[in-house]
């Protein structure tokens, strides 16, 4: 399913959160992309809106199963491809940051390449 990248990255935030804090709440997601709390009620009511995620009564947020599914998707891509970076000699910082940019626009025939393509290296690596 082809989502928006605003979306990717708020659901990939609920993600991260929720394995840091366990239960996450708007104001986090505001601390931690620091966006506007308007700007994140209304991602929130979106996201509720398309399935993604549900807002108990206390206002916890957690992901549902479609949400999940593209969360962890945007986030196997975002670790694997700041790995990919840093092994190549991309200081961290600038890892991370390209890597957000670059889980969004990469194929998935090109990400599955890379996956590939670092499996075989470290099967090779270990094999020595």
């Amino acid at each position: 399913m082809k989502t928006h990248e605003s979306i990717e990255n708020y659901l990939e935030t609920i993600l991260v959160l929720s394995h840091n804090d366990k239960q996450v709440r708007s104001i986090d997601i505001v601390n931690e992309l620091d966006y506007s709390k308007p700007s994140v009620s209304v991602a929130m009511k979106n996201l509720r809106a398309k399935g993604y995620i549900e807002v108990d009564g206390d206002g916890y947020i957690t992901l549902t199963e479609s949400g999940k599914k593209i969360a962890e998707s945007i986030y196997e891509r975002h670790m694997l491809i700041s790995d990919w970076l840093i092994f190549l000699g991309v200081d961290r910082k600038t890892a991370v940051n390209d890597a957000c940019k670059m889980e969004h626009c990469m194929s998935e025939k090109s990400f599955l390449a890379i996956k590939k393509h670092i499996k075989n290296w470290k099967h090779d690596i270990y094999k020595k």
